[in-house]
Formats: structure tokens, C-alpha cells, sequence
């Protein structure tokens, strides 16, 4: 079965990113699903592959040529360096609509192309949010961020500084509350509004999935947000509070400009060799064992678990069991 054009392309993209050196047009044949798997002659795949160059070249891609230092022919390479993102800051607007654009990402008719985003992204080395942090779920699994409605209108409603209502569920009853919102914030995989409770005149923080019947009143402008109030610290801590106490947390060794996730996630960063590798250590938060435990594993050696010893021999054991079936594989 041929391999789509836009599978091809990011197959190249992944190869060329993890390439060490220039590699060579014939290793691209044999090694890259969409050519490896074309019937065609040598000078259609070069067409071919002249063309997916150039296309990725006109999307900003920097595939760079040059010769493979053993045998001197001329080979292909997308150097991490070249291709990663610069800091991005968003205006309040604009981070509304990313956050409108996440809320939607569990429905099957964006699905596919978000998940192709986050690979693209991901391949170029760019530090992107990972999924269950941004309630990011097929439909019918995973979390969800709640009603889009109530999302689209909670994001307007902030948006034009105005106050809302609605109805807020709990486990036992459901209640009709008013809000000045000051913004929505992802913790830990799920939704919140942060803002000023009007009915118990305090900063109280509402999970998203339980709320519905959001409804704008009052003027336009008349909510404003504190210029001093950290809106992920106060959702932060809100959330600790109903989970009784602090989170635990894990100490993890990072390869020098690796392992971005956790990176972003981390509490402190602080410089250390391992093995005469170069890299930080880090205390990182384990909001969720099993999230922490994959983001490990997907790290490969670029991180190394230092404490809790639990959290240590876990990874290991995963590891040597990885191992294991790849070895009864071959």
C-alpha cells in the first residue's frame, strides 16, 4: 500500500532530524517509508524526492545538502539547531484562541491534523505541550475539557472582560454561580476558569468539565485582571489544596537541550554532569506516576531518574523489559 504524500514528508522530516551526518539519497530509498515502499524507477524516486525537498525548503524546513564524510557523495540533513522555534509570547487574545483550538482537539474531524501538528513540531525538536496537559483526547476517551459551548463562551466572555453565570456540577448538586473569569488554565491534564467569585466575594477556581449554561452579563470591560495575579499558580494551588497536601515530586537528570517537556514542567533546573554528559538536574512535579513514568521512557537515555528510588526501579524495569522483547523479537 503506498504511503500517503503527507506521511512521506514528515517520514523525511523525522529522518533527517535524527540523522548524525549527511545521508544519502539512496539511504533515504531504502530507509524511508513512502519511498522504500514505491515501485518506480531511480529517476522517478529522485523526482520524487527532489520534489518533497523542495516543498519541505518552501515551508520553512531548513533541508540543508552536503557530502557523507566516508564516501564523499552528496547527502541531506535538517540540523535541530536551524529548525527549532524562537520564544513565543502570545497576546491575551491570541492565547485565547490556542486555547479555543485545544478545546476542540478531541473531535475526529481536527483530530488527525492536530496529531500530525504535534509530530511535525515534535520531530523539529520544538518544546510542545504534551497532549494529556492539554486535555488533547480522542473522542469517546480520554478527558475531556468539557462542554464547547461552555468553553467558547467562558473564552468570549474573558476575552471582553465581562462577568458570567452559570451552572457549576458537583458530585452531590449543581448550583447557579457568577464569575468575574480572569482567564482558563490546564493543570495536570484538565481545565479550569480562575476568577473572582462574586457570591462568596474571593478568587475561586471551577473545573471547566462541570460547568454549563454560561451566560455574559453586565458591560463590556468591566471585568478587568489583577495586574499581579499568576493565574497557573492560583489553579496550581487550588488544586493541591482539594487533593489534600503538596505534590510529591521527582528529581530527574536532563541531557543538555533535551527532554523539553520535562524541562517546561520542571520546578527548578540546576546545572549537573552525568557521565561526563552534560545537563541539569531537575524537580519535576508527579502530577500524574504513569504520565511522568511515559514521558521518562519516551526520553530514551537523554534523562536519568535520581529520586524517589521506587520511581527509579520502575523506569528500569520497564526498561529491561522493553529490552527483553526486543531481544525475543529478533
Amino acid at each position: 500500500m503506498a504511503t500517503v504524500k503527507t506521511e512521506r514528508l514528515l517520514n523525511l522530516v523525522i529522518c533527517l532530524m535524527s540523522a548524525r551526518t549527511y545521508v544519502t539519497a539512496e539511504f533515504l530509498r531504502e530507509n524511508v517509508a513512502g519511498y522504500s515502499d514505491a515501485e518506480q524507477s531511480q529517476e522517478s524516486f529522485k523526482r520524487m524526492l527532489e520534489r518533497d525537498k523542495n516543498e519541505l525548503r518552501a515551508m520553512g524546513i531548513p533541508v540543508e545538502t552536503g557530502h557523507t564524510p566516508l564516501s564523499g557523495e552528496e547527502g541531506y540533513l535538517i540540523k535541530p539547531e536551524h529548525y527549532a522555534l524562537a520564544d513565543i509570547t502570545l497576546e491575551r487574545d491570541e492565547a485565547a484562541a490556542v486555547a479555543a483550538a485545544a478545546a476542540l482537539w478531541h473531535e475526529p474531524d481536527v483530530a488527525v491534523e492536530s496529531q500530525t501538528a504535534v509530530l511535525k513540531l515534535r520531530a523539529a525538536g520544538v518544546d510542545v505541550t504534551p497532549p494529556e496537559e492539554l486535555g488533547f483526547a480522542q473522542a469517546g476517551g480520554g478527558r475531556s475539557v468539557g462542554d464547547e459551548r461552555a468553553v467558547r463562551a467562558l473564552l468570549a466572555a474573558i476575552d471582553e472582560g465581562r462577568a458570567v453565570t452559570f451552572t457549576h456540577r458537583t458530585a452531590a448538586s449543581s448550583a447557579q454561580r457568577s464569575l468575574e473569569p480572569w482567564g482558563v488554565v490546564s493543570d495536570s491534564g484538565r481545565w479550569y476558569v480562575v476568577g473572582h467569585d462574586r457570591d462568596r466575594d474571593e478568587v475561586r477556581t471551577f473545573r471547566v468539565s462541570r460547568i454549563s449554561d454560561v451566560t455574559a452579563i453586565g458591560d463590556a470591560g468591566a471585568v478587568s485582571v489583577p495586574a499581579d495575579a499568576d493565574l497557573q499558580g492560583l489553579v496550581a494551588a487550588a488544586v493541591r489544596r482539594a487533593a489534600g497536601g503538596e505534590p510529591a515530586t521527582a528529581i530527574l537528570w536532563l541531557k543538555e537541550g533535551r527532554a523539553h517537556d520535562l524541562r517546561r514542567s520542571a520546578q527548578s533546573l540546576t546545572g549537573r554532569d552525568w557521565n561526563g554528559e552534560p545537563g541539569d538536574e531537575a524537580v519535576v512535579p508527579i502530577r500524574s506516576r504513569s504520565g511522568l513514568l511515559r514521558a521518562v521512557l519516551s526520553a530514551g537515555p537523554d534523562v536519568v531518574v535520581l529520586e524517589p528510588a521506587d520511581l527509579r526501579d520502575e523506569a528500569i524495569a520497564e526498561l529491561d523489559a522493553l529490552a527483553a522483547s526486543i531481544g525475543a523479537s529478533r
